[in-house]
């Protein structure tokens, strides 16, 4: 094979440098499938080449994991009473940008095989989602197919769909994010390995066949940026989620034979990431032969199928003599099955065609790509956007019930519940507050009174802003959104959407954002468990919004004692936790909603008081836990009036506050200051919940109570409760069709 171009190894995701360490290790030129097996295992979403450095910088362990951040498929966490939770969040961007619908329901496939992978029966979905606007045709094709995929995947395969958010930007217009999170339960003595174990053990392909859907999707999708004219359709895969649900089952039943040694998804890159993986992870290598791979395309060639990124297919370790026993559990599911080779000394992966040699490469070489600590630095767009004097932007030209209504009904705020409809949410019958009901989703634990809650975030203007704070923002934010239900915070999962990392400006945020959500995780003590990066989210040489989301996993011991968001009694006060008074400072606009839909403007500088974070989270919790409060709500997007109007919408009750402020109004209303909760409470309860919030160092403040069928806020807004109501509940599906109502 002579040296390919400069351009060729482009296409590969390869550098010259690369191409060149790769000579040095074979000490000759690599044929083309050895090549593609290093394109690939080499490439960004698989050998995290740019990220695994700033990784390192994460906090991965406490006393309740069970793994190493990487050790395995997912995180695992104990819970106690012998179990284990398994979760994780990974990015499907690109494909989703190329074929919405089978991008998205792929998205959901793939994760969900890495919870099975760790022997975990799947129990819960979340996604978290991004786009453009919603008056550009493009991206409501985009969202709607997109919605569709995930929902037409994960109600087939009976796996409920419980929460998570979208977000609108421009910067998403051409690179719509979806990233899907996925949970799953297990005893914990049944955690699986994803090893190969001992030599002489068998390699086992089971599930659906293998075609030439997905080829180079690892390399080409995940590792470069989009290209004007650039056909990638065939890189995208196509699910079939009646042969998941078979495969789920199937791989569970076998997990509890003794025989089974190890458990592996073939995902991006396919039968070469599966192998290479589970050897390296087992000090081991392999020999398979590709011909006994079932193939649904004919004249594939080895190159095709080891790099085929076909869904809906495992790779089993198994001890010899247990080979028959689990070829009967798949013949029972109707899941093809076949020996594809066997585990060997000597760390070499060994690739025939029958008796054809394809690939002889060292397994240490495939799983050590070549790492790259880069130079970051700010953009001047960023500095001068820091810059801009909050202080001195005019007050909007409408009423402050008029900005109210504008914001409920802007897509990122208003309601979502046409997406939830499609979505099954009660399968299982785990799920205890419902997607929309609360901050977070919470589900049972059948045979115990436990409850786990699950929620994601994050803030793509916040982290352009200041990607450090934005980093520390999200994690709080999302751990925030449990205490609210009133589960401690016990792991995180993160997935980290940026445009290329060869620019310095994206290297910046990319390196402070790490570093900020390393921060918030030791300042509220929850380790980072697991986890996707996904780079070259760009089109056309514009970045998207550097966009960290955070999946945070709670905990609470007794989930009869939970907490929605929507008011609840008739007469109850209303309080601030976090907060002495309602400030107007000027500052809390930095990055917010009001900005971008009153002004048009990303611009500030956003700021948090992590020891005031974790002070206002552990009072709430606590004040669930002794019954204290009725409902509890995050103010997020939107600020301190949208927060409110929400709770009022959601509990169907009015609100009447007069409270004072300091500063402008708009900054009182809706900035968005953080670590700050929106509760309500019998008036009994009062001086009880002020004790605790003495206790804790947490500021109160009464705003009002909950009263009538009106909202009355600050003496500055009076409306129906119905007008709020219809603001909030129509505006995403009148974005969605266009602008029609």
């Amino acid at each position: 094979m002579t040296r390919p171009s400069k351009e060729a190894l482009a296409e590969m995701a390869l550098t010259p440098e690369e191409y060149d360490r790769i000579l040095d290790i074979l000490d000759r030129e690599p044929n083309p499938v050895e090549l593609g097996m290093f394109s690939a295992l080499w490439s960004e979403h698989c050998g995290y080449k740019h990220s695994k450095p700033l990784l390192r910088l994460l906090p991965s362990q406490s006393p309740r994991t069970l793994l190493r951040m990487g050790q395995e498929n997912a995180g695992a966490v104990d819970i106690g009473d012998g179990l284990a939770v398994v979760f994780k969040i990974e990015s499907h961007n690109h494909p989703s940008a190329i074929e919405p619908f089978h991008g998205a329901a792929t998205g959901v496939g793939g994760i969900v095989r890495d919870i099975l992978a760790m022997g975990a029966r799947p129990i819960a979905l979340l996604n978290s989602l991004r786009f453009g606007p919603l008056d550009n045709p493009r991206n409501r094709h985009l969202l709607n197919g997109v919605v569709s995929g995930i929902s037409w995947y994960g109600n087939c395969i009976g796996v409920p769909d419980v929460g998570g958010e979208i977000a609108f930007s421009g910067s998403y217009s051409g690179n719509p994010l979806v990233n899907a999170l996925c949970v799953g339960l297990v005893e914990k003595e049944k955690l699986a390995s994803s090893s190969v174990g001992s030599e002489g053990n068998l390699l086992l392909l089971v599930g659906s066949d293998t075609g030439r859907d997905g080829i180079h999707g690892a390399s080409t999708l995940a590792s470069r940026a989009f290209e004007s004219g650039a056909e990638m359709r065939p890189t995208v895969q196509v699910g079939n989620p009646f042969m998941e649900k078979m495969l789920i089952e199937a791989c569970l039943e076998a997990a509890r034979d003794g025989g089974l040694v190890g458990i592996q998804d073939l995902g991006a890159a396919g039968l070469t990431s599966s192998t290479v993986e589970a050897a390296h992870r087992g000090d081991g290598g392999f020999r398979i032969d590709l011909s006994k791979v079932p193939r649904r395309e004919d004249s594939m060639d080895p190159y095709e199928v080891m790099l085929s990124e076909s869904q809906e297919r495992m790779l089993l370790i198994v001890r010899p003599e247990a080979r028959d026993r689990i070829a009967a559990v798949m013949e029972k599911w109707d899941l093809p099955c076949s020996e594809l080779g066997r585990v060997e000394g000597g760390g070499r992966a060994r690739v025939f065609n029958g008796r054809e040699p394809v690939a002889d490469l060292p397994v240490e070489a495939l799983a050590s790509p070549t790492l790259y600590r880069l130079k970051g630095s700010m953009s001047r767009d960023v500095r001068k956007a820091r810059r801009f004097p909050l202080s001195r932007l005019p007050l909007p030209g409408d009423s402050p019930a008029g900005v109210l209504l504008r914001l409920l009904k802007s897509p990122n705020v208003a309601s979502k519940e046409w997406v939830h409809r499609q979505y099954d949410s009660q399968v299982q019958t785990n799920t205890v507050l419902p997607p929309g009901a609360a901050d977070a989703a919470l589900l049972r634990i059948k045979g115990t009174s436990k409850g786990i809650a699950l929620s994601t975030d994050g803030n793509g203007r916040l982290c352009y802003l200041d990607p450090y704070v934005g980093g520390i923002i999200a994690v709080a934010e999302a751990c925030r959104n449990l205490s609210c239900v009133g589960a401690m915070p016990i792991a995180l999962t993160d997935c980290l959407n940026f445009g290329s990392p060869e620019r310095p400006e994206v290297y910046h945020q990319l390196e402070r954002c790490v570093r900020g959500i390393a921060r918030a995780s030791r300042a509220l003590k929850v380790p980072v468990v697991s986890g996707n990066v996904s780079l070259y989210n760009e089109t056309g040489g514009r970045a998207i919004l550097p966009t960290p989301v955070i999946g945070a996993l709670g905990l609470t011991e007794d989930v009869s004692k939970r907490s929605p968001a929507g008011f609840r009694n008739e007469g109850d006060l209303v309080v601030l936790i976090g907060a002495s008074a309602v400030e107007g400072n000027p500052g809390s606009m930095a990055g917010s909603e009001y900005l971008e839909v009153c002004h048009d403007l990303l611009a500030g500088r956003p700021a948090i008081d992590l020891d005031m974070e974790v002070r206002v989270q552990a009072l709430c919790r606590r004040a669930i836990a002794h019954d204290l409060i009725s409902s509890a709500h995050d103010c997020s997007d939107g600020g301190l009036a949208v927060a409110l109007a929400e709770a009022a919408i959601l509990g169907g009750l009015g609100f009447n506050g007069d409270f004072n402020h300091n500063g402008r109004w708009d900054a009182a209303l809706f900035g968005e200051a953080q670590s700050r909760v929106i509760a309500s409470l019998p008036p009994r309860r009062l001086p009880r919940l002020q004790s605790m919030a003495q206790e804790v160092g947490a500021p109160l403040t009464v705003l009002g109570r909950v009263e009538g069928e009106e909202f009355r806020a600050g003496g500055f807004i009076n409306l129906p409760l119905s007008r709020l109501d219809d603001a909030w509940r129509g505006g995403f599906e009148e974005a969605l069709t266009g602008g029609t109502p």
